[in-house]
């Protein structure tokens, strides 16, 4: 089988890593893919958002199975025009994508379906919205209502770090358009819990749950991030949680969807936070998480091609999908600076033994050699019986990678191995 992997970061090459255990497989194609992604895939240069020329290629290296990954694609409808040209994919369809691209239509459709989550007010006028801040508890939440690369989240602390970041959307336009409109909901507290599941539309099977590090400093200080680690399972959730997920949130808001038209294939991201009232949906993604992918698909004891497939035919009930009990961690090595300003092309030396544990996110490579060239470079994952070991082991194996301008947190599974001490 030839398999095209649309997107270039540390999640495609965790992906691109897991199909390549299928013995079917013979040739991975990676669109546009990375310097650190070729070793595993062909590469070929063409943007992840260039739907026409995706297809394209596609139809003329005759395909016979696509996997889109990243939001903006899957959000432009990549997968209904490769579906157009009968190339089968992994990935929702256009129309169910806009869980992830509006936030005004996810927090819509769980007050209509009553799946449970902050309660929230949605503006498309400035002024209107500063004036429901003065009426609100602090700190409260500001969100710009489409795709923001993960950083369209502000958590304002009082009134004024509120009106700045309503401003900041809708007049500066910092996140373009995706600004037009903002939902500003209350703040939410307790632990968070990221879940993906695979689902076909009618059968839902999460996968591990984990825990993500949004902040760029230690001790979850500095600025919001895509994410600078994970660890998996999260001791937050608990077989008690799990099963009010599945009852009142993963299943209800996949018959949500059908309900609308808007039938939900492929991989489906809940971010959660268990609050003292129980969990509640803070965010949907309409695709595999990034770091959270390197951390949950090196646990996946199935074959994720079988299963990938499975969601596309609808026959995902009669497929078993199996996790390791161990556990894992994922230390990404940035750019010192991310996610702000950062100097690019430094040389990356990863020792041999190491490669099948690397995902690399953003290099590039000259002449044989790998350089870096985005803010997150580098997650780099263990997997092991138990949590402690797998941090331990995560952070011995990142002391043995270089390149210059290696920043990483110091604390990644920190809070995670702290619950488990609570718990005994």
């Amino acid at each position: 089988m030839k398999i095209l992997v649309i997107g270039g970061g540390g999640r495609e090459h965790a992906v691109i890593k897991a199909l390549k255990n299928n013995k079917t497989v013979e040739k991975i194609y990676a669109l546009p893919g990375n310097g650190g992604i070729s070793a595993d895939a062909e590469c070929v240069a063409i943007g992840a958002k260039d739907i026409q020329k995706i297809v394209q290629f596609a139809v003329e290296n005759k395909i016979d199975y696509a996997v889109v990954t990243p939001d903006d694609p899957l959000v432009l409808g990549a997968v209904d025009a490769l579906n157009e040209k009968g190339i089968p994919c992994f990935g929702p369809s256009k129309s169910a994508a806009i869980i992830e691209g509006s936030k005004a239509f996810s927090k819509d459709l769980m007050k209509k379906y009553g799946i449970p989550t902050a309660t929230y007010e949605i503006f498309n006028d400035e002024q209107k919205a500063i004036d429901y801040l003065k009426t609100q508890k602090f700190p409260i939440v500001i969100k710009a209502d489409g795709l923001a690369l993960g950083k369209g989240v502000i958590i304002a602390k009082d009134y004024d770090e509120a009106v700045d970041a309503v401003k900041s959307m809708m007049s500066d336009k910092v996140f373009g358009a995706s600004g037009d409109n903002v939902v500003i909901e209350e703040f939410l507290v307790g632990p968070e819990v990221s879940v993906l599941a695979f689902t076909d539309g009618k059968t839902v099977v999460p996968m591990v749950s984990s825990m993500d590090h949004k902040r760029a400093k230690d001790n979850d200080e500095g600025l919001n991030t895509g994410g600078m680690g994970t660890v998996a399972p999260n001791p937050y959730y608990t077989e008690d949680i799990a099963k009010v997920c599945m009852e009142k949130i993963f299943l209800p808001t996949v018959n949500a969807m059908n309900s609308e038209g808007r039938t939900f294939k492929g991989c489906l991201y809940f971010g959660l936070m268990i609050t003292q009232n129980g969990p509640k949906v803070i965010e949907y993604n309409c695709r595999f998480g990034d770091p959270e992918t390197q951390v949950v698909l090196p646990l996946l004891e199935s074959d994720l091609l079988t299963v990938m497939q499975a969601v596309t035919n609808e026959t995902l009930s009669e497929v078993e999908v199996k996790f390791s009990q161990k556990s894992a961690c994922c230390v990404i090595m940035a750019s010192d600076g991310y996610p702000k300003s950062y100097g690019k092309g430094y040389q990356i030396d990863i020792p041999e033994h190491l490669t099948s544990s690397v995902f690399v996110a953003g290099a590039t490579k000259k002449d044989g050699k790998l350089l870096t060239s985005g803010g997150r470079v580098l997650g780099v994952t263990a997997v092991e019986d138990d949590l402690q070991t797998a941090v331990k082991r995560a952070y011995e194996k990142v002391e043995q990678i270089t390149f210059e301008n290696a920043y990483y947190r110091k604390d990644i599974g920190q809070r995670a191995l702290k619950a488990l001490t609570e718990d005994k």
